[in-house]
């Protein structure tokens, strides 16, 4: 067992290129890996890395190691979902996360149901509408809303949300209703933006009568919490970008009104993205399988 934890430890740092990432991904100290590192060398009297500074670069040996490594536990991981039952019996932690806006609204619930059905898998769940790195956080999935910047990970599309923009009844009494995109690109509005720190200048993509034009919207009020934006829209401080999930109970109450209706937001993407790019833990498959069934359920029979 020793030796295949330490083949999985190898596999993992060969991937992520620092131990400390790998470390955490393994949810072990950067102590134990280095350790199991140490002890497949000694093993195979082969060096299978050469260490820098800030990463580890496999050597020749290294690389022809890792592709046999990868099939061992590709072999493993088949034969102990064969003997466990794996959509019966399974068990283990999964580490998950997704913004807070889809996270509380559909996610939670959804996670709650599995576990239901999957009583001996213990899910840690992250909610954060910072952007986070899977495989620095050992994450083994991430619910995520639009389109992903780091292309070594593996997405799964669930569905294309619906996006509003709205705004308070007393925001439109004082500022009145925009009349096109035009007027949210000259300052004659205010826009609620999501930004996080280091971001570029913020813009909202709308179908408008000469097609998709993306916005460079501003205004007083920045935030990198979702639901803080929704916050002050309720309050009456401007207008923001909504996925029509998250403001579906404050249109339907009156509390928030949708705003410039005849040039819509362009809807975005929901999916899930995960970071192994030869395997995939039966037990993240089955979680994904069942939340994404799940939101579609929800999203259909909320909107």
């Amino acid at each position: 067992m020793a030796y295949l934890e330490n083949i999985k430890t190898f596999v993992r740092v060969y991937e992520l290129g620092n131990m400390s990432a790998a470390a955490r991904d393994q949810r072990i100290s950067a102590a134990v890996a280095s350790a199991r590192i140490a002890a497949l060398e000694e093993h195979l009297n082969v060096r299978l890395f050469q260490r820098t500074t800030r990463r580890l670069n496999p050597t020749e040996q290294g690389t022809l190691f890792y592709d046999g490594a990868c099939r061992i536990m590709e072999a493993v991981d088949a034969a102990e979902a064969d003997v466990s039952n794996v959509t019966q019996t399974p068990r283990g932690s999964l580490h998950v996360a997704a913004p807070l806006g889809l996270g509380q609204r559909l996610i939670a619930d959804a996670i709650s149901e599995f576990h239901a059905h999957y009583p001996l898998i213990h899910i840690r769940l992250r909610l954060s509408d910072r952007k986070l790195d899977l495989a620095a956080e050992g994450l083994d999935a991430a619910f995520f809303l639009g389109v992903p910047e780091d292309s070594s990970l593996r997405i799964r599309k669930i569905a294309d949300c619906e996006r509003v923009l709205c705004a308070s009844p007393a925001y439109v009494a004082r500022k009145g209703m925009p009349g096109s995109s035009e007027s949210l690109k000259t300052g004659e509005h205010d826009c609620l933006n999501l930004r996080y720190a280091g971001a570029p200048e913020f813009q909202w993509p709308l179908r408008t009568p000469s097609g998709i034009k993306r916005i460079t919207v501003s205004g007083p009020f920045e935030s990198d919490h979702a639901d803080v934006l929704t916050q002050w829209a309720l309050q009456g401080h401007g207008i923001v970008l909504k996925p029509l999930f998250e403001v579906a109970e404050h249109l339907e109450s009156g509390q928030l009104v949708r705003v410039l209706e005849a040039e819509p937001p362009v809807p975005i993407q929901m999916a899930c993205l995960y970071a192994h790019k030869r395997r995939q833990d039966p037990k993240a498959r089955l979680l994904m399988d069942f939340v994404t069934d799940q939101i579609k359920s929800a999203l259909a029979s909320r909107i």
